[in-house]
């Protein structure tokens, strides 16, 4: 990678090293909200943007509605109709006993990685 005219950090703002790849934490990350109860889509993505992997970087909306319609062909979450507020009926999505196995699954590969990412900072 040429760095030539650019700032260190620029020259790496699309490295995997800027944690560009933190993105894939959004699995566990819609998990872990959806553990604390049942949410519609929108507010889903309020609180991802409020969680310390994603630094207030408000995820886009369409996206997460993607990811929460393939979690739920995994069974990982269900979706029902709430026409109990005013305004057009909403999504609201509900963590399976499926998606809180899952959860636990991603908590013990999580402690395994931050394990294996502090040995490494250990060894830098």
């Amino acid at each position: 990678m040429s760095t030539s005219g650019a700032t260190p950090s620029a020259a790496f703002d699309e490295c995997p090293c800027s944690g560009g790849t933190l993105d894939k934490l959004i699995q566990p990350a819609i998990l872990a909200i959806l553990a604390r109860g049942d949410l519609h889509g929108y507010r889903i993505a309020q609180q991802l943007a409020e969680m310390p992997p994603f630094e207030g970087q408000k995820p886009d909306p369409s996206g997460v509605y993607r990811f929460l319609r393939a979690m739920e062909e995994r069974e990982l979450v269900v979706a029902s109709w709430d026409v109990s507020e005013r305004g057009p009926a909403k999504r609201l999505y509900r963590l399976t006993a499926r998606g809180r196995a899952c959860l636990a699954r991603w908590v013990e590969t999580l402690e395994h990685y931050r394990d294996a990412v502090s040995a490494l900072l250990r060894a830098c």
